[in-house]
């Protein structure tokens, strides 16, 4: 079973996605997800649309300005259960919105890492955890399919719509078991395939960018999940976030092939598995 989306090679993807990231990283906005600022008025705002994601006011506001991008399809930090002391990786961290909502959650004592491709959205991450002092977070460049983190080290794995940008989306839940403790948890929001898609909508490139085309289906998530070795799966669709996701792309009805969901696992205790 593969794990590449659409028919442009591993590259290809990567590379479209990171010229992506980058210009909301230098240019600042979006119009949904992954797509660029469209300038129209009626574009809800970054604040707007984390709101219909699952964020709240207070959560909103213990981030620094600039760090909500609206790049999320969900809220990972409200249903991964962290504890104080755990450590934490978000896979494509962007510009740490998640992490340092996380570092908030894990205390002094726990720690949050940052994997990003993208080094402009690393520079930015950055800047954003020296502007409030983040001691316990840190963010590392490389890609979700290699991560770069030891084996058995962490705690929990979140990720915000990201894993769907992957062009191997097999090898990020290989590596992501990899990296956890045993009795670790991957606690992911992301955009999942409910229908199969029309052919122009997979081979669109900006909608690969978007967080669309590339959307694995829930069959396939779970396999590879499976696959991997984790147990206790549970892949949740958001019925109601087709009422926003329709408006990633207006008129194209995306809405009818993919919507957002909570997928959550855990890597067993016994040492067969880890």
């Amino acid at each position: 079973m593969s794990g590449c989306c659409g028919p442009k090679n591993e590259d290809d993807v990567r590379k479209a996605v990171s010229e992506s990231y980058a210009t909301i990283a230098n240019a600042g906005g979006n119009a949904g997800c992954c797509l660029p600022a469209t300038g129209d008025a009626n574009t809800p705002s970054a604040e707007e649309f984390a709101k219909n994601f699952g964020y709240s006011d207070e959560e909103l506001a213990e981030v620094p300005d600039g760090t909500n991008m609206g790049l999320g399809c969900g809220n990972p930090s409200a249903i991964a259960a962290m504890k104080v002391g755990e450590t934490v990786v978000d896979l494509g961290s962007g510009g740490g919105f998640d992490c340092f909502l996380s570092a908030k959650q894990v205390g002094p004592t726990g720690k949050v890492i940052g994997v990003d491709m993208t080094p402009d959205m690393l520079r930015k991450a950055r800047d954003n955890a020296q502007k409030i002092g983040a001691d316990n977070v840190e963010f590392r460049l490389g890609e979700i399919e290699n991560l770069p983190i030891a084996d058995n080290s962490i705690d929990v794995i979140i990720s915000n719509c990201v894993v769907n940008l992957s062009p191997r989306k097999d090898r990020v839940i290989e590596e992501s078991f990899r990296v956890l403790k045993p009795g670790g948890r991957v606690a992911i929001s992301d955009v999942v395939q409910t229908h199969d898609m029309p052919q122009d909508i997979q081979n669109d490139t900006e909608l690969l960018c978007g967080c669309v085309s590339g959307a694995a289906s829930v069959k396939d998530l779970k396999s590879w999940l499976e696959a991997a070795g984790f147990e206790d799966i549970l892949i949740d669709i958001k019925e109601e976030s087709r009422e926003y996701i329709k408006d990633w792309a207006p008129g194209r009805g995306i809405e009818k092939y993919v919507a957002s969901a909570t997928i959550k696992a855990i890597k067993p205790n016994s040492s067969c598995c880890s």
